[in-house]
C-alpha cells in the first residue's frame, strides 16, 4: 500500500498525469483528503495525514503545516446583475504558516509568512505576516517568543501522557469538590 506522503508526492509533483490522477483518487479514498494547488512546495507537511482536508490553493510556500479537517479554497460568487463571476481565485499561504485543526481559508487572499491560523478559524481576508488568526476574520500580532501548534522537535509521547494525566487529576479533583 502506498503511504500518505508517497501519494502526496505523486499527486502534487508527478509529471505523469495518470499517476497524479490515481494518487488523487487514493488520497480521497484512504484519507478523505484532496490536494489541488497551482504551486505547492515539497516541504509542506500534513498533520494526521490531512484527514478530511480539502486543499485548493493558488500557492503554498515552504515550511507550511496543515492539520486535519482543513478547508482551503475559493469563495467566489456570481453576480446576476453584471453576469460576471466575482472574488475569483484561491489563497496563497506564505512560508512557515501553521493551519490548525478545522480551519477554513477561503477566497483570493494572502496568508503572510510565519502566521498561525487557529483551530476552527474562518478567514476570508488577508492575514499579515507574523499574525495569529482566530474566530471569524480576527487577527492579532504573533508573539515572536512562542511557536504555536507546531515546532520541531514536537513533544515526546511520555510528556504528552504526563500532561494529559495531570488534566485528568484536575478533573477528578473537580468532581470531588
Amino acid at each position: 500500500m502506498t503511504t500518505f506522503n508517497e501519494l502526496i508526492q505523486q499527486n502534487c509533483f508527478s509529471t505523469d498525469q495518470e499517476a497524479k490522477d490515481r494518487a488523487a483518487i487514493e488520497l480521497e479514498h484512504q484519507y478523505g483528503c484532496e490536494v489541488n494547488c497551482i504551486e505547492i512546495d515539497p516541504s509542506v507537511q500534513f498533520a494526521h495525514h490531512g484527514r478530511g482536508s480539502i486543499i485548493i490553493a493558488a500557492k503554498i510556500c515552504s515550511g507550511v503545516v496543515i492539520s486535519q479537517n482543513v478547508t482551503i479554497g475559493s469563495n467566489q460568487k456570481f453576480n446576476r446583475l453584471t453576469n460576471q463571476w466575482e472574488n475569483l481565485g484561491s489563497p496563497v499561504l506564505g512560508p512557515n504558516v501553521i493551519v490548525a485543526d478545522g480551519a477554513k481559508i477561503l477566497g483570493p487572499i494572502i496568508i503572510g509568512a510565519n502566521s498561525v491560523i487557529g483551530a476552527g478559524t474562518i478567514i476570508t481576508k488577508d492575514v499579515p505576516s507574523d499574525s495569529i488568526a482566530y474566530g471569524v476574520n480576527k487577527i492579532k500580532a504573533r508573539d515572536p517568543h512562542f511557536d504555536l501548534v507546531f515546532h520541531n522537535p514536537m513533544p515526546q509521547r511520555d510528556q504528552l501522557i504526563q500532561a494529559s494525566q495531570e488534566v485528568i487529576e484536575r478533573y477528578n479533583h473537580h468532581l470531588d469538590n
